[in-house]
């Protein structure tokens, strides 16, 4: 008998169901930065990708496995469907882990049996308990969920889900594949297993869901409420369509609640202890950085951590906060890492002040890293009176997601007016070492910037999203890019900082453009048909 936890297990995708997010692919670098925040974050699993969906992807998991998945480190998953060849390439990438687990599955709806798997019941139940007894010939550690559970025949979720506990799987899954339930129905569905499943007891049961009427995290706390002890989720909420349910949310409600979860989880309704492992103060940082590398902003009214979450502007409202902040406030912005601290790092501050400061902002940077956020630091400290932890995090950031540098931005400038015609003469270094400059005319600055950029690269793109948001207040904020791309049926995406939005602009297309660059010189390169993934 497994022994059910008295708190509740996080379990991570943002590295694999978040990265379906339309234009949200990340690279193996970008994966193993947001692995290690999720570690400082505290988070108990990271499903770090699905191995067998392409070369990149099972180096990405295996290098996650070996750098972030250290003893006393996070459990790192890998998804597989249910078949030998995906179990396989999931544990060799686990391999290095100290703690590794495999996460298979396969549908159970009968539209799904019908429309996408052409199978029968029988044969279902058959394949299931095979591959999880694979599964479990490579690891200890196995995760089996029926998709699309949430629209299954409950008697039917429960022959398939006794047969894989039975098999060896540790945790079993529930996943609401297409967001349909109410929070009423996901939790009688727990209910009913707990219920109707004979060896339940062997097993963590997880949930999955997705946003699709926004009921996505009100599900899963009902789902605790009847049993459920593991919850996967994705920072931000991102996710295949409109997304998954949002970790910090989960997180801060059974937090801020705790008191009337407690019991729920067999503890004293008056107990303080914390009902996972989360430390909070990495929320924000975790959040900001999700949405830097994925390119896809956090909306204003997000709550937790859009920017308005803390933001009080009715009269009323200020009144109250200044008296006392729990009038309106059910939370301390400090408990997500949320801070006014104006550091006083400045453009005398050296370059071992600069590091002890990242250091302690929870950043590991190499020594190429940390040179060149210091010259970019310096370059910012001498355009701005003062240099914001946000300012710090914002530079950071955008040295530690650059692609490889093909293309090299050496200079842009632009004339523009509201009688003049916009126009950008930009010069870039090409991968031969070639300095070449040309010149356009656009709509706007940024618009003449892109078209001189794509008169000197000659690669066919469309952009299909540029956005700007400043990174703190002020007249000298910086202002924070980010650019989107599409060639044929691949999106890439670009971000940079400056004071300067039009530089700004400039480097983020760049970015971007090395991405393409990138993809197109590995093009020719022998890759596997890949496989999808949904839960």
């Amino acid at each position: 008998m497994t022994t059910q936890p008295d708190r509740i297990i996080i379990f991570d995708t943002t590295l694999r169901d978040g990265e379906q997010s339309p234009g949200a692919s990340l690279n193996g670098e970008e994966k193993l930065t947001i692995a290690r925040q999720l570690a400082r974050l505290g988070v108990d699993v990271i499903e770090a990708g699905f191995p067998y969906a392409s070369p990149g992807d099972f180096e990405a998991v295996q290098k996650i496995a070996e750098l972030v998945g250290v003893e006393g480190g996070p459990t790192i998953c890998g998804l597989a469907r249910a078949t030998r060849a995906d179990i396989e390439a999931a544990a060799k990438a686990l391999k290095p882990a100290a703690k590794g687990r495999i996460h298979t599955f396969i549908a159970t709806s009968d539209i799904h049996l019908e429309y996408k798997l052409k199978k029968t019941r029988p044969e279902v139940v058959a394949i299931a308990e095979e591959m999880v007894a694979y599964a479990k010939s490579f690891v200890d550690d196995v995760e089996f969920s029926p998709e699309d559970a949430g629209r299954s025949d409950p008697e039917f979720l429960y022959e398939v889900l006794t047969k894989a506990i039975a098999a060896g799987a540790t945790t079993i899954n529930i996943p609401d594949t297409v967001g349909y339930t109410t929070p009423g129905e996901f939790g009688a569905i727990i209910r009913g297993i707990k219920e109707n499943v004979p060896n339940i007891d062997d097993a963590i049961i997880s949930v999955h869901g997705h946003n699709d009427l926004g009921l996505a995290v009100a599900n899963f706390l009902e789902a605790v409420k009847n049993g459920a002890r593991q919850l996967e989720c994705t920072i931000n909420g991102i996710g295949e369509r409109a997304g998954n349910a949002a970790l910090e949310e989960l997180v801060m409600a059974l937090h801020v609640r705790r008191q009337y979860f407690n019991p729920f989880l067999g503890r004293p309704a008056d107990s303080q202890e914390s009902l996972t492992n989360i430390d909070t103060r990495q929320i924000y940082k975790t959040s900001r950085l999700v949405s830097n590398l994925t390119g896809m902003f956090v909306q204003p009214n997000k709550a937790i951590v859009g920017a308005n979450a803390f933001a009080h502007e009715s009269g009323i409202h200020q009144d109250g906060v200044l008296k006392h902040k729990q009038t309106y406030e059910i939370m301390d912005a400090q408990s997500i890492g949320l801070t006014d601290n104006q550091i006083v790092l400045g453009k005398l501050s050296g370059r071992h002040a600069f590091a002890s400061r990242l250091k302690e902002l929870g950043f590991d940077l190499s020594d190429t890293e940390l040179n060149n956020a210091f010259l970019k630091f310096k370059t910012v400290a001498d355009k701005k009176k003062e240099v914001t932890d946000w300012d710090l995090e914002s530079i950071v950031n955008a040295e530690i997601q650059q692609p490889p540098e093909i293309f090299r931005l050496e200079l842009v400038q632009v004339s523009c007016g509201d009688r003049a015609r916009p126009t950008a003469t930009v010069t870039l270094r090409t991968p031969t070492g070639e300095e070449l400059t040309d010149a356009a005319i656009g709509t706007g600055p940024v618009d003449a910037v892109y078209k001189a950029i794509n008169r000197v690269v000659n690669v066919p793109n469309q952009l299909i999203e540029f956005s700007v948001q400043s990174v703190t207040a002020g007249i000298d904020a910086l202002g924070e890019v980010t650019i989107r791309l599409r060639h044929g049926d691949r999106i890439f995406s670009g971000h940079s900082a400056n004071t300067d939005i039009i530089v700004a602009s400039a480097h983020a297309y760049v970015n971007a453009l090395n991405r393409l660059y990138a993809f197109l010189e590995k093009q020719q390169e022998a890759t596997p048909e890949p496989a999808t993934a949904t839960l």
